[in-house]
């Protein structure tokens, strides 16, 4: 046989290697699906490279509702319902279904966890579609447009709420 016939099969012979011992592994359990476990190595790199781009252009997208207080308290009120057993409220505790999910869902109204740098648009993108094996669901079934434009509003500004708002998210 030629080398290039050689290479091809060293390359087949690699690949099929590594698949089997891939699966081999994550079936022997060396993989462990706990919550509690310790990340694998690259796990956050790999999470956040395909979240990136399943996101794709929706960064780009506008908010199409006007920011203004009725939008803000209708947020708020959506956020309690919804989003508030994961990602917290002002002046609380991190809710105990926080503290035992991995990755832990970040408590946005948290100095360093807050998403207002985040563009709107991805942050509705994440409230429609949901993240894939973190715990946060879609709300596309189950949430309006309007909704979802609202709670977006709400953590986008969650670092200058009104005094009703934050009285609105704290009871």
């Amino acid at each position: 046989m030629s080398r290039p016939v050689w290479f091809v099969f060293g390359a087949v012979a690699a690949f099929a290697a590594v698949f089997v011992g891939a699966y081999l592994f994550v079936k022997s359990g060396g993989v462990s699906m706990e919550t509690s476990a310790q990340p694998l190595p690259l796990e956050a790199t790999l999470a956040h490279l395909a979240l990136r781009a399943s996101i794709g252009d929706a960064a780009d997208q506008k908010n199409p509702l006007p920011f203004n207080e009725a939008h803000m308290l209708a947020g708020a009120r959506q956020f309690k319902e919804h989003c508030a057993f994961c990602h917290g409220q002002p002046g609380r505790a991190d809710p105990d279904a926080a503290v035992g999910m991995f990755p832990q869902p970040p408590q946005l109204f948290k100095s360093g966890q807050m998403v207002t740098d985040d563009p709107e648009g991805s942050t509705y993108w994440k409230v429609t579609h949901g993240i894939r094996l973190s715990g946060m669901p879609a709300f596309a079934k189950t949430l309006s447009d309007t909704q979802r434009w609202q709670i977006t509003m709400l953590v986008a500004h969650a670092d200058k709420l009104s005094p009703a708002v934050e009285a609105e998210l704290r009871h």
